[in-house]
C-alpha cells in the first residue's frame, strides 16, 4: 500500500510540475506579447472559414523578397501546429501585376498543383528574376512544371478563380494590412513584421494566439 501511495504521490507531483511549466509558459507569452504593441485586435473580425479550425492566414505577394525568405520558415512552423489549427495563404492584391500573381496562386490551387507551383513561382521571380506579369509568362511556367496549357487557360478564365482573387483582395483590405508578409489568426488578430520585430517573432506571436484560441474553444 505504501508503494502505491508513493507511486501516485510521485505522479501527482510530476503532473503539478508539468502544469506549472505550461502555465508559466503561458504567463510568459502573455507578458512578452502585448496587444496593441506587438499585434492588433481586428474590429470587426474578418471572416476566414466556416469550419472550426483556427486559421492562420498568411498575406503574401510572390514578388516580395521578405515573403520569399519567410515561406520556408512558415512551412516548417505550420507542420508543428496542433490539431485544429491550419495555415492558409492569401495573396495580396494592390495593383494589376499583383492581381496576375494572385490568379497564379489560385490557378495552382484549382488545378491541384499548388505544392509544386507555389515554390516554383517564388523561385521564378526571385532566383530566375522573371516578372511574371503576363498570361503567357505564367502559362509557360505552368507548362514547364507539367500543367497542360489548355487546363491553365480554362482556369485562368474561370469565374471561380476570379472570385477567389476578389475574396483575397477583400480579406486583405478588411484586415487593413500595411505590407507583406503579415499573419492573421482566427480572423481576429493581425501580426505585422514591423510591430513584431522580426519574422521569428511573428511566428511566436501567432503560436501564442493559436494556443489561446484553441484553449478558448
Amino acid at each position: 500500500m505504501t508503494g502505491i501511495r508513493t507511486h501516485f504521490s510521485s505522479m501527482a507531483w510530476a503532473m503539478a510540475a508539468l502544469l506549472s511549466i505550461v502555465f508559466a509558459g503561458t504567463a510568459s507569452a502573455e507578458e512578452r506579447w502585448v496587444e496593441g504593441e506587438h499585434y492588433q485586435t481586428l474590429n470587426p473580425p474578418v471572416a476566414v472559414s466556416r469550419g472550426d479550425d483556427v486559421v492562420v492566414t498568411e498575406f503574401f505577394w510572390y514578388g516580395c523578397g521578405h515573403c520569399y525568405t519567410f515561406e520556408p520558415m512558415l512551412t516548417a512552423w505550420g507542420k508543428q501546429l496542433p490539431e485544429g489549427a491550419v495555415v492558409k495563404p492569401s495573396p495580396a492584391v494592390w495593383n494589376e501585376p499583383m492581381r496576375i500573381h494572385a490568379k497564379a496562386y489560385f490557378i495552382a490551387e484549382v488545378l491541384d498543383v499548388k505544392e509544386k507551383l507555389h515554390p516554383a513561382i517564388f523561385d521564378a521571380m526571385h532566383v530566375q528574376r522573371k516578372r511574371l506579369v503576363s498570361r503567357l509568362e505564367l502559362r509557360d511556367l505552368f507548362e514547364d512544371n507539367g500543367v497542360d496549357p489548355a487546363q491553365f487557360d480554362k482556369a485562368f478564365d474561370s469565374f471561380g478563380v476570379d472570385s477567389q482573387v476578389r475574396q483575397a483582395d477583400s480579406r486583405a483590405r478588411s484586415a487593413k494590412i500595411s505590407g507583406t508578409p503579415s499573419l492573421m489568426v482566427a480572423g481576429k488578430y493581425l501580426i505585422e513584421t514591423r510591430a513584431a520585430g522580426s519574422q521569428t517573432n511573428m511566428l511566436e506571436i501567432a503560436r501564442y494566439l493559436v494556443d489561446k484560441e484553441l484553449a478558448a474553444r
